[in-house]
């Protein structure tokens, strides 16, 4: 898209330059705080803000979550505005502006902004949207929690083009980011399936074997059905050499008084299964100084580890600890084992927990129960799984990561597009509400009209 004819400074740093056109607003002469409160309790559908879009709350399942009454909650329209502008300090990642698609309640903790006459919504939530993406509003706010309240944002700049033109470039990216958003979804929807296929490739070659000709046999496990005739079918417990947790260092009272928890790098790394899901590179995670981590020595991890969570809403994931990635210890809520190498290779037992049977068991182990998803010693030593003699596991394990590898790469192509994407929508709009590109020549491509728009 071409650019505008004439520019002048907006006089706003992280805007610079808009069309000599447009103007300028504080924010309350554009919108007012629009909280209504549901005193009467009649509205009961429960929103929510997430990623930046305002969804249906599903109160079933958050209970524990939720607040006596709903009277206190603010009632949200379709088309209105909500921002969360609360732990500004903290979490700089999150999305925090969203515009509602229907009528219901949300907590009052949130923003709730009204159009006055000279705004579109439309148009204010992807101003907002640009706002919120270029951390904008991480530089206001205060508190504690460096939070904002209306008193806080009636200040904010607002870019105010003419109502028709602000529907113009409204309809402009509700156009154009759908296109994107699709294009999103198909990667995501690609990614789906390399990793169910990368998954079947593993499962079928840990149960199966490579020759699509072995003479079969009845495992006599469900989870594995028939296996090749020569192969072992076995359980967990008869392979373990190691199997310890965080407790096997000492009891809870000595280990609190004797194990430091701190959040920056340090001597060593206390492992968590969502830093592994991470590769541990990056600095964001549980540190502990050499004191501890002499006092851990029995969990301690040097890579080729299996960990297993097992508790909370990761029971049942399990992983290899990486080689060469620092000192590091086992965090609690997990098990670490090793195996007997001299029957089974530990890149095979690796495959072995990434396969659909075992992930099965160990998962339905975690909830067979209606608390919270748990895993006991003896559950682990229960995972039955199969194998071959060394040989035929080394080229079960040379076939995988050669497979795997494969479908990696096409994953890694896929994340990197879906990040382009996302890159190139974020521009967009922000070139867009900004006045950098000129779209009031631009026609729906399939002839529609654009929405209208009161502009009296």
């Amino acid at each position: 898209m071409a650019a505008y004819d004439d520019y002048k400074n907006s006089n706003i740093e992280w805007v610079g330059e808009i069309p000599s056109h447009w103007h300028v607003k504080p924010a309350f002469s554009v919108v007012s705080d629009g909280a209504v409160k549901n005193l009467d309790g009649l509205e009961t559908n429960v929103l929510s803000l997430s990623y930046g879009n305002i969804i249906k709350r599903d109160v079933d399942k958050n209970q524990g979550l939720l607040p006596e009454s709903f009277n206190t909650y603010q009632i949200v329209n379709d088309g209105e505005i909500i921002l969360r502008l609360t732990d500004l300090q903290n979490d700089k990642k999150s999305l925090r502006v969203g515009q509602s698609k229907q009528r219901g309640i949300i907590t009052s903790a949130y923003l709730k902004l009204a159009m006055k006459d000279m705004l579109v919504s439309d148009y204010a939530y992807r101003l907002l949207h640009s706002y919120d993406t270029t951390k904008v509003f991480y530089n206001m706010g205060g508190g504690l929690r460096q939070s904002m309240n209306f008193v806080d944002f009636r200040r904010l700049e607002f870019l105010v083009p003419p109502k028709e033109e602000q529907q113009k470039i409204a309809a402009f990216l509700d156009y154009e980011t759908a296109q994107m958003d699709e294009l999103v979804a198909k990667q995501e929807k690609l990614i789906e399936l390399l990793k169910e296929k990368r998954q079947a490739v593993i499962s079928h070659a840990v149960t199966k074997g490579l020759n699509p000709n072995a003479e079969m046999k009845d495992s006599g496990v469900e989870w594995l059905g028939q296996i090749p005739r020569h192969w072992v079918a076995s359980k967990f417990a008869y392979l373990k050499t190691v199997l310890t947790d965080y407790t096997a260092n000492g009891s809870f009272a000595d280990l609190k008084s004797n194990v430091q928890y701190l959040d920056e790098p340090n001597h060593a790394r206390l492992v968590r299964l969502t830093d592994l899901r991470k590769n541990l590179d990056n600095e964001d995670g549980v540190w502990i100084n050499e004191h501890s981590y002499q006092y851990l020595k029995k969990s301690s991890l040097h890579g080729g580890e299996f960990l297993l969570a097992n508790v909370g809403a990761y029971a049942g994931l399990f992983y290899e600890m990486p080689f060469d990635k620092g000192l590091a210890s086992l965090a609690p809520n997990m098990f670490m084992a090793k195996f007997n190498s001299k029957t089974v290779l530990r890149e095979y037992m690796a495959y072995i927990g990434q396969s659909t049977p075992i992930k099965e068991q160990l998962i339905l182990s975690a909830t067979a129960s209606s608390a919270q998803p748990k895993l006991n010693k003896d559950d682990f030593k229960a995972v039955a799984f199969c194998y071959p003699l060394k040989d035929e596991q080394q080229e079960i394990v040379t076939y995988l990561d050669n497979q795997t590898a494969k479908i990696d790469k096409t994953i890694e192509k896929a994340e990197q597009a879906i990040e382009l994407l996302k890159e190139r929508r974020t521009a967009l709009i922000s070139a867009a509400v900004t006045g950098k590109i000129d779209v009031r020549s631009w026609q729906h491509p399939a002839g529609q009209k654009t929405k209208e728009v009161n502009v009296a």
